[in-house]
């Protein structure tokens, strides 16, 4: 993976991306793989908003049954069945514990039976997944002793019983959307991060013909200029709208701010526990990498994109919402060893709340607003977004005269992901490679898929490299290897959307250090830069409202 923009001269694309998350991503992938000369940038890293916000789920959207979206959540059912099938490394079905107590109607258990069955009924493909160990099962109820002792976490009082479900789990959604990228680029797609939109090249009867961006590593200005100009800007799509507009403001998009936490403790485990507070909105509790994730907050945010940052408040409000069902004290905020929040671009104002809103998605033909040549595309979830892109690239035919191929993203394995087995694919890496540990590679033949050996042939090059660096196996190997193949430039890039190193917290002083020097001596930085990463790295893992000290604790049994 290079940078194009730091080579780019007059090259002229078919189609231009902005954005470098999982939409922008998808549509790129959509473009290059029907032939057309494609290129993405992204202002800053790829997957570095709200598609590294999520919960870790590939899931159908159960709860979108309650506002009749029928149509939303089997077009989410049937892609997350693709993805499975695409991305077998990425996403595998994972267990859900419904729990139904007391506190309102919507969680009877026969109201939630109603929507599970009705669930079941809209996946009826989920049983011809290319792996047959992937097939889902329909959902089965339980009594509250069984769900007692499955989670013993839950609390008891009110608690009438439960339903066991299946959805899928994505273990590293950045991971997942650079896959896509990659994807992109390997059908010939240029991209670029850190590359920001400063305006659109527009001819005399203001049709856009391209973009007019900054190199923001290197402090250098460009035109990248093509025929369809597609805005994938998420949260920022009306904000660069509003550029092409010349200043006027896009009223249709509304920003809901979601954060998670992550406690050490497993709160549960073998299943992902799905509950209702007693004002009747969803949270999980999700195992992950044997820590608990629990999310998501669904609350409307006013301001500038650029300025949304997690705060203690919204860390607050979901303990409480999560005591509020399972007992007070059942989390407590010194217990929260990482935060992580986003914002999730909606489309509708009809609604009271954002959490009654809806995650569909609009693809705008901005010829409508006078801006031939540019296409927006707003709201959305991360599971549709191959299915998005798709569409999008439909509309771009119909607006074109180029020949195109038909669309092929449902059908084949992302770049890197070409596996008909997982589990055995693993199995044969701990044969071939017996001086790694076990835990090294399951975590990086699961991560780096078919690229996996270039990873260990780094560390069996350099023996510092072959350094464990997390409890799960991760070694600094995948520092270099980020740095030299996927287009990592800083020290979060790498330990946040690269690397899972500090997705479970702040690894310590000594990991952070020892990270920042690998990549100061591949990146070329000084000690001044050196020092800036790692002080804006600490201060991105620092907890809102804790203590410096405490919101860097190291983990148990690593080094500070």
């Amino acid at each position: 993976m290079d940078r194009f923009i730091e080579n780019h001269a007059d090259e002229r694309f078919d189609v231009i991306v902005i954005g470098g998350g999982i939409t922008g991503a998808s549509v790129a992938y959509d473009a290059a793989s029907r032939g057309l000369k494609t290129a993405l940038v992204e202002k800053k890293d790829f997957s570095g908003a709200t598609s590294s916000a999520t919960s870790k789920l590939i899931h159908g959207g159960l709860r979108y049954l309650a506002n009749m979206e029928f149509s939303l959540v089997r077009e989410s059912l049937k892609e997350r069945k693709i993805l499975e099938d695409i991305a077998p490394n990425f996403v595998y079905p994972f267990p859900m514990l419904m729990t139904h107590y007391k506190s309102t109607l919507k969680n009877s258990k026969w109201i939630i039976k109603a929507g599970l069955t009705l669930y079941d009924i809209l996946s009826y493909d989920r049983g011809s997944t290319w792996d047959k160990s992937k097939k889902i099962p329909l959902h089965k109820t339980i009594s509250t002793k069984k769900a007692l002792e499955m989670q013993p976490c839950l609390k008891e009082q009110g608690l009438t019983g439960a339903s066991i479900f299946y959805d899928c789990m994505s273990i590293f959604p950045e991971r997942l959307t650079l896959a896509f990228i990659r994807s992109a680029i390997a059908f010939g797609a240029k991209v670029s991060n850190y590359t920001k939109v400063d305006g659109f090249v527009l001819d005399d009867s203001n049709r856009v013909g391209g973009v007019k961006v900054t190199d923001v590593l290197n402090d250098t200005q460009h035109e990248i200029r093509g025929d369809i100009t597609i805005n994938c800007g998420g949260p920022w799509a009306d904000i660069i709208l509003g550029v092409a507009k010349k200043g006027e403001v896009n009223e249709t998009l509304r920003r809901s701010e979601g954060i998670h936490i992550i406690t050490e403790q497993k709160v549960c485990d073998g299943s992902v526990v799905a509950s209702m507070t007693p004002k009747g909105r969803h949270f999980f509790l999700i195992p992950w990498r044997g820590h608990t994730l629990i999310g998501t907050t669904d609350k409307e945010y006013v301001g500038s994109p650029d300025e949304y940052r997690v705060t203690k408040e919204s860390i607050v409000e979901l303990i409480d919402e999560v005591n509020s069902t399972f007992g007070e004290g059942f989390i407590k905020f010194e217990e929260v060893k990482h935060t992580y929040g986003g914002l999730r671009p909606l489309v509708e104002e009809q609604t009271e709340g954002t959490y009654e809103s809806s995650r569909k998605y609009e693809i705008y033909d901005n010829a409508e607003d006078g801006l031939e040549g540019l296409i927006t595309v707003e709201g959305g979830k991360y599971t549709t977004s191959r299915n998005l892109a798709q569409k999008v690239m439909d509309l771009v035919w119909q607006k074109t005269s180029k020949p195109m191929g038909q669309a092929i993203t449902a059908m084949r394995y992302l770049n890197g992901c070409e596996i008909r087995d997982i589990k055995t694919f693993i199995e044969e890496a701990k044969r071939k490679h017996p001086r790694f540990g076990a835990g090294t590679l399951e975590y990086v033949a699961r991560h780096y898929g078919n690229e996996y050996e270039k990873v260990l042939g780094i560390a069996e090059k350099d023996k510092k490299y072959a350094q464990v660096v997390t409890h799960d196996g991760e070694i600094l190997a995948e520092v270099v290897y980020a740095i030299r193949h996927e287009m990592a430039r800083s020290l979060s890039d790498i330990v946040l959307r690269r690397t899972g190193i500090a997705t479970l917290g702040n690894p310590g002083d000594d990991i952070l250090r020892e990270v920042a020097a690998i990549a100061a001596e591949e990146l070329g930085w000084d000690e001044g830069r050196k020092a800036r990463e790692l002080k804006d790295t600490a201060g991105l893992l620092a907890i809102p409202g804790m203590g410096a000290e405490s919101g860097a604790e190291a983990k148990p049994g690593r080094k500070r």
